[in-house]
């Protein structure tokens, strides 16, 4: 039974991830949410969006990554800015799905304003090996 209760655990939130040491010495901001993969709230940000599932969705101080998505420090990097959208603004949910009815996911101000925090800072630091940083992931986060 107890077996079973921890399966289903896993299904509703996912698991604990730790970051790899050198992505967290290139950009130790990230140190500031909690890290899952997998969980329900993959599927119902993919649901909103029409889709199976979608690579990352943040929920408070907790960022739930898809397991087929790569720990790419642009998707790393726009979750962790809704992060600090939720610590910002206790309306924050109320006043990102407002967003996205009203403009859609792909025009919503907390959706631009994560991707151009990301933008930001990986102009600044480019992940290692000196490559700039590619286009935000097709599969869009939440």
């Amino acid at each position: 039974m107890r077996g079973l209760a921890r399966s289903a655990w896993r299904a509703l939130l996912g698991r604990p991830i730790a970051l790899p040491d050198a992505l967290l010495a290139r950009y130790p901001e990230l140190r500031g949410a909690r890290w899952r993969h997998g969980g329900l709230p993959l599927r119902v940000g993919g649901w909103c969006l029409g889709r199976r599932t979608v690579a990352g969705i943040t929920l408070g101080r907790t960022i739930f990554l898809a397991d087929a998505a790569a720990l790419a420090p642009a998707l790393l990097l726009h979750e962790l800015a809704h992060v600090e959208q939720f610590a910002r603004q206790r309306t924050f949910p109320v006043r990102y799905a407002w967003e996205s009815l009203r403009r859609g996911y792909a025009h919503n101000r907390f959706e631009l304003e994560a991707d151009a925090y990301a933008a930001r800072t990986l102009a600044e630091r480019p992940p290692a090996g000196g490559s700039r940083p590619a286009a935000l992931p097709v599969v869009p986060p939440c």
